[in-house]
C-alpha cells in the first residue's frame, strides 16, 4: 500500500510562510570583508595557485612515464635496488671516498713541510690510493678498457638517454652493475651534489662483502632482457572499468 500524502491544513500553511518571511529588522546584510570589519572565510588556495612551468613539466612527465609503454632499455631503470642494498652499497663505497679540498690542502701542506726538514733523504712513495670514480666519460672509458670493477648508475637522471647505453656496454664488456635510485646519493661518495655514475677500479677495503655483491648484481640485472613496462591506468580508467563490469554483471544477473 502506498502512503497517501497528508493534506496540510490553512494553519501549517501560515505556519511555513512565517518562517520563510523574515522580519524586516532581522533581514541578512551582505558581509563586508574589509579592514577590521568580517572575518574571511579559510579557502584551500592549492586550487586557486598557478604552478610554475618547471613543476608543471614535472608533473605531466611523471604521468606520461606511468602511462605509456616503456621499451627495455628505459623500463630496467624503472626498477633500482631496494632500499636496504642500496644502503649497503652506499656504505661500502664510503670507504672509497675520494678526498675533500681541505684534507688535500693539509696532506700537500704536510707534505711540503717534510720535504723542508729532510731535504737530503729519499722520497719514500707509497701505494696509490684507490678512490671511486666519477664522471661519465671516464667511467665509460674505464668499462671499455675493463679496469671498473663495478660500477653504480642512477636511475633519476634527465635525461635518461645520456646513461641509457651504459647497463649494455656493461653487459658487453662483463663488468657488474647496479642501478641505484638517486643520483643525490652518489654525489655525496664523491663530495657532489650528483653523480650519473661511480665506478670502483680495486677492492681494499670490504673485498668480500663487495664481491658478493658483485655476483648478486650479475644474477639480478645480467639476466635475459628486460620486459617492456606495460601502462599504468589512471584513476578515471579504473573507475570506467568498474562502473562497467558493475553493469555486466547486472545484465547477467537479469539473465
Amino acid at each position: 500500500m502506498v502512503k497517501k500524502a497528508k493534506k496540510t491544513t490553512i494553519y501549517t500553511q501560515s505556519q511555513i510562510k512565517k518562517l520563510n518571511e523574515k522580519h524586516p529588522l532581522c533581514q541578512p546584510q551582505k558581509k563586508n570583508f574589509r579592514l577590521g570589519n568580517a572575518i574571511r572565510p579559510r579557502i584551500v588556495k592549492s586550487r586557486f595557485v598557478r604552478f610554475p612551468r618547471y613543476v608543471q613539466i614535472q608533473r605531466k612527465k611523471r604521468i606520461l612515464l606511468r602511462r605509456l609503454k616503456c621499451p627495455p632499455a628505459i623500463a630496467q631503470f624503472l626498477n633500482p635496488l631496494d632500499r636496504s642494498t642500496t644502503k649497503q652499497v652506499i656504505n661500502l663505497f664510503k670507504k672509497y671516498s675520494p678526498e675533500t679540498k681541505k684534507e688535500k690542502k693539509d696532506r700537500l701542506k704536510k707534505e711540503a713541510q717534510n720535504e723542508v726538514k729532510e731535504k737530503d733523504k729519499k722520497k719514500k712513495e707509497g701505494p696509490k690510493p684507490s678512490y671511486v670514480k666519477c664522471g661519465l666519460n671516464h667511467v665509460t672509458y674505464l668499462i671499455e678498457q675493463k679496469r671498473a670493477k663495478i660500477v653504480l648508475i642512477a636511475a633519476d637522471v634527465d635525461p635518461i638517454e645520456t646513461v641509457v647505453f651504459l647497463p649494455t656496454l656493461c653487459k658487453s664488456m662483463g663488468v657488474p652493475y647496479a642501478i641505484v635510485p638517486s643520483k643525490s646519493r652518489l654525489g655525496e661518495l664523491v663530495h657532489k651534489k650528483t653523480a650519473t655514475c661511480v665506478a670502483l677500479t680495486e677492492f681494499k677495503e670490504g673485498a668480500n662483502e663487495l664481491n658478493n655483491l658483485c655476483k648478486t648484481f650479475n644474477e639480478s640485472f645480467k639476466g635475459p632482457g628486460h620486459e617492456w613496462k606495460k601502462p599504468e591506468k589512471g584513476f578515471k580508467a579504473i573507475k570506467r572499468e568498474e562502473k562497467l563490469q558493475s553493469i555486466l554483471m547486472n545484465n547477467e544477473k537479469k539473465k
